[in-house]
């Protein structure tokens, strides 16, 4: 990771940490930044993966009290305890299926071409999403229905392919099965909590071999942009989706995608 520059860590933090929450896939911008800051190595690989932690640590922060509350909780409330189980089952498909498809994933999906055309696609499926008449049957993410929530996480599956968006194929799921807007994107952080705890271990686990002493300075600076970026965004994303719904990011997807694209085809 020797030829990054403090600035490029600083941008990748800030672009992971502002996008790791909302519908529009960090890691797909986070792969073409990558590619075109000509930070293609495996030890920047790695350095992505290990900023993920400030973005973590943004939401668990944004959400540490109801989550102190939810523990206290549990040992008496059957409520609190069909909530995390509810999380717990979101949460299995996608180990499971991560961790038989790693190699895959990363070897062959992790392509600035596949991303540019997910983030198109995926910008015109929020758009129709958005205007659909959908039924609301539900406006709490802690009372979805057990089912629900193991829907819910097959469909997270689909993020996998860098460019789908983890937060964006939650939360269209959940709307899918009926939820409103709001308990959409919330239960999507929640989710991203053990989703993205379990991923930055398991490319840790993978990877750690690659990093050096002098890889410290660049990780910290991407790892505070990434929790202060993404401590921003959580607190301010539900009450904007609530309110204004997908549009901007249906946007933004195809406008990053296509640029990518021109990018690719100009810059190769």
């Amino acid at each position: 990771m020797g030829t990054m520059q403090w600035w490029q860590a600083l941008f990748l933090g800030l672009v992971e940490g502002g996008t790791e929450f909302l519908p529009v896939s960090s890691t797909g911008h986070l792969l073409l930044v990558e590619h075109f800051f000509g930070l293609d190595g495996e030890a920047n690989k790695t350095f992505a993966v290990l900023i993920q932690l400030g973005a973590i640590l943004a939401i668990v922060s944004a959400y540490f009290t109801r989550l102190l509350r939810i523990a206290v909780d549990l040992p008496h409330s059957a409520e609190a305890r069909r909530f995390v189980i509810g999380v717990l089952v979101a949460f299995l498909p996608a180990a499971f299926i991560g961790a038989l498809a790693h190699s895959f994933i990363k070897g062959v999906l992790f392509n600035p071409t596949i991303v540019c055309l997910s983030l198109i696609v995926g910008g015109f499926v929020l758009m129709v999403v958005d205007r659909l008449p959908l039924q609301v049957r539900h406006r709490d993410a802690m009372h979805f229905p057990l089912k629900m929530y193991l829907g819910i996480g097959f469909i997270q599956c689909l993020a996998m392919i860098p460019g789908v968006s983890r937060s964006g194929a939650t939360i269209v799921g959940a709307m899918a099965f009926g939820a409103d807007k709001r308990s959409a994107a919330e239960f999507s952080f929640f989710l991203a909590m053990p989703t993205m705890a379990g991923a930055f271990a398991y490319d840790l686990l993978k990877s750690y071999k690659l990093l050096g002493f002098d890889d410290a300075a660049m990780i910290a600076i991407g790892f505070v942009a990434a929790f202060a970026a993404g401590l921003l965004v959580v607190k301010t994303a539900l009450d904007y989706i609530s309110r204004h719904g997908f549009a901007l990011f249906a946007w933004w997807r195809i406008v990053v995608g296509s640029a990518g694209l021109a990018g690719l085809l100009v810059f190769g």
